[in-house]
């Protein structure tokens, strides 16, 4: 009975070196972000505890366990200052790293945070989430984000990109502190009276995300609703539940006037997920998706994202297109975004990738992604659910530019379709009375 017990302990204590190992050598997972306050701290903790009980021992099975947590120990210090390294990369704002900065949008925790980013031209734009309001009032958020866009104005940077996740029904992230509305879904059975109410709908939430400081809005969801529901694993899509209709003129109609309502208060709309979420059975969060119908049958789907307006964007999931693009993600693949969504379809205006901490594309590395991204003809990068990402996802990028990667020609015109952005919400706010703060 001893030797059983001593085996079971030694299994796991092997297994919990094998779990701790693989924790330090990812040290800063978006996966881990729960933990990321504690996450060095116990690994150097148990590294060095383990490492010297074990080499304490007489049995020789006891010392190797102990060398393995001390390089467990080693394994963190390495990881913590080599991400120490690329942040200090980052704040130095070399030039190619304030070249494709403005192309980043970023997650915070607080606006000091990123504060010295915005005045460098290091990011482009922010995205503002249910965290950056729990500590704080909406009105004290909106002078915040008002007076970094002052200050980048007056180093001669763009506007901020200010976005937001608030499709209404289950994903509106900033409620309660804005008001929760119904999906958009509801209105899809509204016959002649749809496209009036979706644009009323966006303009009764864009009065209240302006008056934040909001200028982009992660919606309307144009995917279309699968018929056959959810499927086993989809613990945060959930399309079968926020795409607005499965009929793509339906979607269409009343996507395109929410859009409308959303411009007539200075907010702009991002028509997500393109190529589409509704035909693929995986979480893109946790895992790659591949859609493999043929573009000839998926054209139809896309009805909502032909030509759209300049104050419209189009979101880019990590779905895998076969026919177009079997190696990568639509999200950064160049026959996606330059050839498909732009040329044929004719999408002037703004290209966002979905967020690159998703298990679908992360694993690829995030610089990599990133820099593959802007060279296939994005605008925006989205780093949003784990802030800390961005130095990984920026270093990159700037070594892609750096070794002729993403051409200088695919970023000129990219700020050209940003300024465009900014002009078409100026426009639409002074044609449209009544875009008064409610605060």
């Amino acid at each position: 009975m001893g030797r059983f017990l001593f085996r079971w302990r030694s299994l796991l204590a092997w297994g919990a070196a094998a779990g701790l190992a693989a924790l330090a050598w990812y040290l800063k997972h978006p996966l881990m972000l729960w933990l990321r306050a504690w996450e060095t701290p116990i690994l150097l903790f148990v590294g060095m505890a383990g490492g010297g009980a074990g080499l304490a021992k007489g049995r020789r099975s006891a010392r190797l366990l102990g060398l393995v947590f001390l390089a467990i120990a080693t394994a963190t210090v390495y990881r913590e200052l080599e991400f120490a390294a690329t942040r200090a990369e980052v704040h130095a704002a070399g030039p190619a790293m304030r070249a494709v900065g403005g192309h980043f949008i970023v997650g915070f925790r607080s606006i000091s945070e990123i504060e010295s980013l915005a005045e460098k031209g290091l990011i482009g734009g922010l995205y503002v989430t249910r965290r950056n309001l729990q500590k704080t009032t909406p009105q004290r958020l909106a002078a915040e984000i008002a007076s970094l866009q002052e200050r980048r104005l007056a180093a001669g940077l763009p506007l901020l990109i200010v976005a937001a996740d608030q499709e209404g029904g289950e994903v509106s992230h900033l409620s309660p502190w804005l008001t929760a509305m119904p999906a958009l879904a509801t209105l899809a059975d509204a016959g002649r009276t749809a496209a009036g109410r979706a644009r009323d709908y966006g303009r009764d939430q864009g009065r209240e995300l302006a008056a934040l400081g909001i200028n982009l809005n992660f919606g309307p969801v144009a995917d279309l609703r699968p018929t056959d529901g959810s499927f086993p694993g989809d613990r945060l899509t959930r399309i079968h539940r926020r795409a607005i209709a499965g009929d793509p003129v339906t979607v269409d109609r009343v996507a395109r006037a929410y859009a409308a309502g959303l411009a007539d208060q200075g907010v702009g709309a991002t028509f997500k997920h393109f190529p589409g979420l509704g035909r693929v059975r995986a979480d893109t969060h946790f895992q790659p998706a591949v859609l493999r119908l043929p573009v000839a049958s998926l054209e139809p789907d896309w009805l909502p994202y032909r030509a759209l307006p300049p104050s419209a964007a189009v979101m880019v999931g990590h779905v895998t297109l076969a026919a177009e693009d079997p190696a990568r993600a639509a999200s950064h693949s160049r026959k996606v975004i330059a050839g498909l969504l732009r040329e044929r379809l004719g999408h002037n205006g703004l290209v966002i990738t979905d967020d690159l901490d998703m298990g679908a594309v992360y694993g690829r590395g995030i610089g990599t992604v990133a820099g593959e991204a802007l060279a296939a003809g994005a605008d925006f990068v989205l780093v949003s659910y784990d802030p800390d990402q961005l130095f990984r996802a920026l270093t990159g990028a700037a070594a892609a530019l750096q070794r002729g990667e993403i051409p200088p020609d695919a970023l000129a015109d990219s700020r050209e379709r940003i300024a465009a952005f900014f002009e078409a919400l100026a426009q639409g706010r002074q044609t449209a009375p009544g875009a008064a703060g409610i605060w």
